[in-house]
């Protein structure tokens, strides 16, 4: 239990050097100075320190929503698959209850973008209800599909299967939902070619438009909800589809698990370095080809005799 609550602190602590380390490796393969990766936990310090404005045209919701906008992505820390083979997880953490948390985290987003009256705030809320409508159907297939090839719909004890006794006879249906999982993860957490999470020009902006009228501690938890978002999904997508080291003691376990984060973040920033930002209406094309490879690795498993 000690070692499980150590853990998730670390998940907590590390978050925003994620991001941090993203945008540093995208600089640095710009041939740019990149910036410290210790750089977003000055700029939460800053943000909380900064006086909190609300616009005259907004209600209360501006006022508790980035409480609940950061909740329910708390929650889903505390629920993640365990990263060693000895560690205590919780046992009904499974696609509808992560997929439904992090939709409500969403939700409470969009809200405080329209609670702002501002013609920003409604065009991010309607592009994100947009882009939220198909990656939450894509989410809940994939992470089906791969809970169903780890003998568990519980996604702790798939995680652990996973890594424990993988079966070789899936491992086309596994690479299928591997795809369909980080494009999801590109998409849910706002990066290239999805969304530019450093751009403020007007015409291209998602989730910056939704805050553009918050400030303060209140974006400061809307900044920390997104950090800790990612690394939910980077989390998920480590120790479900890069499963080895789950048997190592905690130490080493931990430490490979960290390495593997930073494998991620590193394959993202290059994903965002070679790649351009796409049209609006010429997102539904990638996340289709998400939505496409989970319910194809979930028919590849059924075909290879999963249902036996």
């Amino acid at each position: 239990m000690i070692q499980y609550i150590l853990t998730t602190l670390l998940i907590f602590i590390i978050a925003p050097f994620l991001t941090g380390l993203i945008k540093s490796i995208k600089m640095f393969l710009l041939f740019k100075k990149p910036i410290s990766p210790f750089q977003p936990y000055l700029d939460l310090k800053k943000l909380f320190n900064k006086e909190i404005i609300y616009s005259k045209e907004t209600s209360s919701i501006s006022r508790i929503a980035p409480f609940l906008i950061l909740s329910p992505i708390v929650l889903v820390v505390f629920l993640l698959p365990p990263i060693f083979s000895g560690s205590f997880y919780i046992s009904f953490m499974d696609a509808f209850t992560i997929t439904g948390l992090l939709s409500l985290s969403t939700f409470f987003l969009m809200l405080i973008g329209l609670d702002s009256a501002s013609s920003f705030g409604g065009i991010g809320a309607s592009r994100e209800s947009f882009i939220s409508a198909l990656v939450e159907p894509a989410m809940i297939l994939t992470i089906f599909s791969v809970s169903l090839i780890g003998q568990n719909i519980n996604i702790g004890a798939s995680a652990l299967n996973l890594a424990n006794n993988f079966p070789l006879e899936h491992s086309a249906s596994f690479i299928l939902a591997g795809i369909s999982f980080f494009i999801l993860l590109i998409a849910e957490n706002g990066r290239i070619p999805i969304d530019n999470p450093e751009t403020h020009l007007e015409l291209t902006m998602v989730h910056e438009a939704m805050i553009l009228d918050v400030t303060g501690a209140n974006l400061a938890l809307i900044e920390l909800a997104g950090s800790l978002k990612f690394i939910i999904f980077a989390s998920i997508f480590v120790t479900l589809f890069i499963p080895f080291g789950a048997d190592l003691c905690w130490c080493l376990a931990v430490t490979i698990f960290i390495l593997k984060l930073f494998f991620v973040a590193l394959a993202v920033a290059l994903v965002e370095v070679n790649g351009a930002k796409l049209r609006l209406f010429k997102v539904p094309n990638l996340l289709g080809i998400a939505i496409i490879f989970g319910f194809l690795s979930l028919v590849t498993f059924y075909i290879l005799g999963g249902n036996q």
